[in-house]
């Protein structure tokens, strides 16, 4: 097990990999930790991995301010100072994917390239309307409000029924501070506003990914995603839903190693 350790801003992260190598950064989605990750990283074993928690979430203490995609992107920002890192590739998913792209508005410099999986964009009126309910229940309700629904938005069927993913994701989202989850649900839902349509602001070389039937981040939004960001590459994976990086790792692995191998070429 990597060793598990805690920066000066409360963040709690794991480190591994040669000291030397690329770093790159995961980042979870909302209610998650970085152990959602866990049976991708060993893939990643070349590479200065850091993994870590949103404030709120796994061992993390909650976040200094309200929470925004801001406040969450200069998280990443100051642990990066800390441990002497100039730059990374960041893999981000979820909300993630949203934080990873705030990242490198706000700070081009540390980024390398961006790795998006199964983020959302611009929803449309509509659908930005109920995810923005959904987001005041988990105010008013509590984390598990949504949570029965969410699982079968999240895993096919088949992987729903076998309980691994659910029993996982249930752990993981008991030990999110209540109040830190509340403002992420919040920011997940409203901060597409300030992320869509800023074509052309991102320069990074990116990859944006997402699963054929996401209902939440669908390809459609990976696709506009992408299209706002110059020669960024997109891979839609089919069959799987939401947690595809939990129910179908290598489907995400392959592609990402190829990338990260183009950019360091």
């Amino acid at each position: 097990m990597p060793k598990i350790q805690q920066a000066f801003n409360g963040t709690a992260y794991s480190l591994t990999g040669p000291m030397d190598a690329p770093v790159v950064v995961f980042i979870h989605g909302l209610g998650l930790c970085r152990d959602v990750f866990a049976d991708m990283l060993p893939a990643f074993a070349t590479y200065r991995v850091l993994s870590y928690d949103l404030y709120g979430h796994g061992a993390s203490a909650p976040p200094p301010s309200q929470a925004s995609l801001t406040v969450y992107a200069d998280q990443l920002a100051g642990l990066m100072d800390h441990l002497g890192f100039a730059q990374a590739h960041i893999v981000g998913f979820s909300i993630g994917g949203m934080i990873n792209r705030r990242f490198a508005l706000d700070h081009p410099d540390k980024t390398a390239s961006l790795i998006i999986l199964n983020s959302p964009h611009d929803r449309g009126a509509e659908a930005q309307i109920m995810v923005e309910a959904r987001a005041k229940s988990v105010r008013d309700q509590g984390a598990f409000s949504t949570f029965d629904a969410a699982l079968k938005r999240w895993f096919t069927p088949d992987y729903l029924v076998s309980g691994k993913g659910a029993t996982k994701v249930r752990a993981w989202r008991e030990v999110v501070d209540a109040e830190s989850y509340a403002q992420a649900a919040w920011v997940l839902a409203n901060g597409v506003v300030e992320l869509s349509g800023r074509d052309g602001e991102i320069n990074a070389p990116t990859l944006v990914m997402t699963c054929e039937n996401d209902s939440g981040s669908t390809p459609a939004m990976t696709r506009a995603i992408a299209a706002e960001i110059t020669g960024a590459q997109t891979i839609i994976v089919p069959k799987l839903q939401h947690l595809g990086v939990m129910e179908y790792p290598d489907a995400y692995t392959k592609p990402i190693l190829g990338f990260l191998e183009r950019q360091i070429q």
